[in-house]
């Protein structure tokens, strides 16, 4: 007698005609599947590329051009240090002394990608053009992913994402606030500032974080009014390692502390 086929029996073999990716998302059914990690990037991209017609606005309003603000976002791409550049040089500050503190808020950059060049492990021909999109999301990003497949998925789609949005919104603000005339009239000067501590607020997880971020504020709003534009910045970076060499003598002195007696 010849065995019947069941759509149950049909259904086992059509899922084990299918690749494990097909089954699980990845192979052996673990990990996130390449579309959420692309929604999670597109995500990232938007909500912050979009912040760039707040630089756009602050920068023209600050005496860039249009042609200078958009070369800031198309060649340093790394908004904390474009916020800081335009704020010191609005505070009248000296067009070095504002170099030198967008660079040092940088630099971190340089730190994510001696982490992201051992997960993403890209080719080198490609690492020059890749190491221009290292930057706070991208990381952040690549990094929350279990595997190197999807950190590289991530880091290239919230990368181009933000990139062109980035870019095309500062294009925007910047004629947008030509348009406008005086955008302190208007209070938008303000906007860069709350977009950067937007983006730092959810940074600041633990009680030494925050003790930094305070003391850095303290500083810079104590010399303002003391030091020429864009020094206070500067000096505000004495703050980590002045709550790191207080929080470790504490430790150290609770370490030492005597024990009391066995009972």
């Amino acid at each position: 007698m010849a065995e019947q086929t069941t759509p149950a029996d049909i259904r086992d073999e059509r899922t084990a005609d299918r690749a494990p990716e097909a089954v699980g998302g990845r192979a052996g059914g673990t990990g996130t599947s390449d579309a959420v990690v692309v929604r999670d990037a597109l995500g990232v991209g938007i909500a912050v590329g979009l912040s760039g017609f707040a630089f756009g606005v602050t920068s023209a309003g600050s005496g860039l051009s249009v042609l200078q603000t958009c070369t800031l976002s198309l060649l340093v791409f790394t908004g904390a240090s474009q916020f800081a550049l335009v704020g010191a040089l609005a505070a009248g500050g000296n067009p070095l002394t504002a170099a030198a503190g967008a660079f040092f808020l940088g630099v971190r950059n340089a730190f994510y990608g001696l982490r992201l060049s051992q997960l993403l492990a890209l080719p080198r021909a490609v690492r020059p053009f890749a190491a221009h999109w290292v930057i706070d999301e991208t990381s952040a990003v690549s990094l929350a992913q279990p595997d190197r497949r999807g950190a590289r998925i991530g880091f290239t789609v919230t990368g181009l994402t933000l990139y062109v949005l980035w870019n095309a919104t500062t294009l925007l603000g910047a004629l947008g606030a030509e348009a406008i005339g005086d955008t302190d009239a208007w209070g938008i000067d303000a906007a860069g500032p709350a977009v950067f501590l937007a983006l730092l607020a959810p940074m600041l997880k633990t009680t030494t974080e925050r003790a930094v971020a305070g003391l850095a504020v303290l500083l810079m709003l104590g010399l303002l009014p003391v030091l020429p534009g864009g020094v206070p910045v500067l000096v505000a970076a004495l703050a980590a390692p002045i709550v790191l060499y207080l929080e470790g003598r504490r430790r150290a002195e609770t370490s030492n502390a005597p024990q009391g007696e066995d009972r």
